[in-house]
């Protein structure tokens, strides 16, 4: 009787250990699991966003240490302070069809060496025209299939080529000086990321989140790297940095990995998001890498703004904004908005905030009105703003505080460009020249 008892006792034991959780006597595998949860949990979980002002009154003068040539193939994708005191009196435009899938996709104006701009319309065709909107060329490679698309471009250029890639897998070269067509070819994914042109070879990123790289001459791939992929597509365009042979680029999961530029080999990667969360993928919006100084900074729209040392890989610091839009290095300070509207001010040392100012309040209701900031560029003395209402909202570096918002359109208009003292802002069916 006493060994039936012993039996049934051992047996409830055994039981409790590997089924019951309210008891507190879990299996291994059981309590390592809760574990991981509680280590991702804490790890991952949201950040509550900060609103509200720091450090308002505190003056900021940078030194005129002004980029030439910022936006003409810039490998680190940092435009730094731009030499740019236009006035902003007025506005002409150049024209095209309008492109369905702007407010979706990123597509970029691209400043050439021959101080041209290069864009493209709806059915992609490329325009190609002079700082005074005097058209150069324009030239279609599509087909009427391919056409009816509506392919977005993504264009990079040296002295004599410029190379496309598209969001339905053709990759081509075409002349810079006449537009001819030089190759063209087709990939296995489209693609959606920024080209840049090193040397001989572009690189640029497809959907599988695999980067590719080309040689310029015949479109022939010379090697490619697959990141992980993720479940569902993102449309968010994805970039890279280019330093001392080395590509780092940052792939739709968040993952940021360093390539060999010559061999294709991983050198290293770092994961920025929880491997378990894997809902967020199709949300999360990360801004623009930016190197300087052998840092790369960045940001995300889950309230994240990492430095991550470029050599190893290694986070060096944290902060806790929330902003998708490319930040800015310059003077020792790291620039960014925030979703939300505010100008911040970051030591890049440490990650420690200096100053935090709100810059849509010179905008009455704009939250109600769900204005969002769009890009930013320093010049000079000011940070000239881009909203997704169309308005251009102008800063005072000094104090953080807006001093003017100026009118551009009535839609989603693009980042600030500067070429010649002229400023350039993209929207859906036009080139917008202020000047």
């Amino acid at each position: 009787m006493n060994k039936i008892f012993n039996l049934f006792i051992f047996f409830l034991f055994i039981s409790n250990c590997s089924l019951d959780t309210k008891t507190g006597l879990w299996s291994q595998s059981e309590k390592l699991k809760s574990d991981k949860e509680i280590v991702e949990k804490k790890l991952f979980e949201d950040n509550e966003i900060y609103e509200k002002e720091f450090n308002p009154e505190l003056k900021i003068r940078l030194k005129n240490n002004f980029k030439n040539n910022s936006f003409v193939n810039n490998l680190s994708n940092n435009n730094g302070v731009i030499n740019f005191n236009g006035k902003l009196s007025k506005i002409s435009k150049y024209r095209f069809s309008k492109i369905r899938q702007f407010d979706y996709y990123q597509p970029e104006l691209l400043i050439t060496k021959k101080n041209t701009l290069i864009f493209f319309d709806d059915k992609g065709a490329i325009l190609n025209f002079s700082n005074n909107n005097k058209l150069i060329w324009k030239n279609n490679i599509y087909s009427k299939t391919e056409k009816k698309q509506n392919p977005i471009l993504y264009f990079a250029s040296n002295d004599q080529t410029v190379v496309v890639a598209d969001t339905i897998a053709k990759f081509y070269a075409i002349d810079i000086n006449t537009g001819k067509l030089l190759w063209s070819k087709n990939s296995l994914a489209p693609f959606n990321s920024q080209v840049k042109i090193f040397n001989d070879k572009f690189f640029v990123i497809d959907f599988e989140n695999t980067l590719r790289c080309y040689s310029i001459k015949d479109g022939n791939e010379i090697w490619s790297f697959s990141s992980e992929k993720s479940f569902i597509k993102s449309q968010q365009k994805l970039s890279f940095i280019i330093n001392d042979n080395k590509l780092v680029f940052i792939n739709t999961l968040g993952d940021i990995s360093s390539i060999d530029i010559n061999t294709g080999n991983l050198v290293w990667q770092t994961p920025t998001q929880s491997s378990a969360i894997y809902e967020n993928y199709f949300s999360l919006k990360n801004s623009d890498l930016i190197a300087e100084n052998k840092i790369i900074y960045f940001s995300n729209n889950k309230n994240e703004f990492f430095a991550i040392d470029e050599r190893n890989g290694v986070i060096k610091w944290k902060q806790n904004l929330n902003s998708n839009l490319r930040p800015t290095f310059a003077d020792g300070l790291v620039f960014t908005v925030t979703i939300e509207g505010y100008l911040v001010a970051i030591d890049s040392r440490n990650g420690n905030i200096v100053r935090m100012t709100n810059v849509l309040n010179i905008i009455k209701n704009y939250k109600k009105k769900k204005i969002k900031p769009e890009g930013f560029i320093i010049a000079n003395d000011k940070i000239y703003l881009s909203l997704n209402n169309g308005r251009l909202i102008i800063i005072e570096i000094l104090n953080g505080k807006p001093i003017d918002t100026k009118k551009i359109d009535n839609q989603k208009i693009s980042r600030p460009y500067i070429l010649n003292n002229d400023m350039f802002i993209v929207r859906d069916n036009a080139i917008l020249k202020l000047n």
